[in-house]
């Protein structure tokens, strides 16, 4: 893989993320040594941060956000203990060991989000959790069955919604820390989707159409309990921004559709 192309072509801004995620060409699924080299790569090239101004505008608008932020730093900051089991079987299946190397790397860059957000939590003087409701449910969700597809599925819809949810952060903050913690966030999160979504059209591929269908259905259900669940947890930060509810409900509908077309089977070559 041309690391370079492909940190061009995966780091592009949330704005600007759109065709990437619902462009029709069909392509190639990457494979697992491709995104350890991506994650490789990403490590080594992270947009810079200005630790140094401290504390400078983090206590803006901190009642409202902090709460907020309390939840999803928690959620960032899994081990990924269950995830690697699901992974390491999968690989087993599929012959693929490197894929468990994809998987603790996407993890990493997780578990490093979830320390950027914890220390600006520290410099508002906002103690990190423990627990929160959401996370117990989301993680519920994920280990209710230890499959790939059924870890998979959950994790594209919430990184779907906290694409709109750091952009609600950065215009909800006047801190120059945490407008570029949220923009590292974004940028991630552009090629986590992807990696996510790849391994879906992977596991749907030798689908009847019957039972991609009713998948399909069930995603539905599905994303529109999360995406009520997200608003009801995190709508102070959303109207913060000027996120209403009816703008925020067709946002993540649309960038989940964009996920929905690029983990179709239907979308790539197959090289068998």
């Amino acid at each position: 893989m041309n690391v370079t192309h492909e940190a061009l072509t995966l780091t592009r801004s949330a704005s600007s993320a759109a065709p990437e995620l619902c462009s029709a060409k069909r392509s190639v699924v990457r494979s697992s040594a491709d995104w350890i080299a991506w994650f490789t790569h990403n490590a080594s090239h992270l947009r810079p941060v200005p630790w140094e101004t401290g504390a400078n505008g983090i206590t803006e608008n901190i009642n409202v956000i902090g709460p907020s932020l309390q939840a999803w730093q928690l959620g960032e900051t899994s081990d990924g203990s269950h995830l690697l089991a699901a992974a390491r079987a999968y690989a087993a299946q599929i012959n693929d060991p490197k894929f468990v190397d994809a998987v603790r790397l996407f993890i990493v860059e997780e578990q490093r989000h979830g320390a950027a957000l914890g220390r600006c939590l520290d410099l508002a003087g906002v103690p990190r959790i423990r627990r929160n409701w959401g996370d117990s449910c989301f993680r519920a969700l994920r280990y209710c069955w230890p499959s790939m597809e059924i870890w998979a599925t959950p994790v594209v819809m919430v990184e779907c919604h906290a694409m709109i949810y750091y952009q609600a952060i950065r215009r909800a903050t006047g801190s120059p820390v945490l407008q570029a913690v949220c923009e590292q966030i974004l940028a991630d999160e552009v090629p986590h989707l992807r990696f996510q979504c790849e391994r879906l059209a992977i596991l749907h591929r030798e689908r009847p159409v019957w039972l991609l269908a009713l998948t399909m259905l069930l995603h539905r259900v599905l994303f529109a309990g999360i995406t009520m669940a997200v608003w009801i947890a995190h709508r102070h930060v959303f109207r913060a921004s000027g996120t209403s509810l009816p703008r925020y409900w067709r946002l993540a509908w649309i960038r989940m559709s964009r996920c929905w077309r690029l983990m179709s089977p239907a979308r790539y070559l197959w090289i068998d």
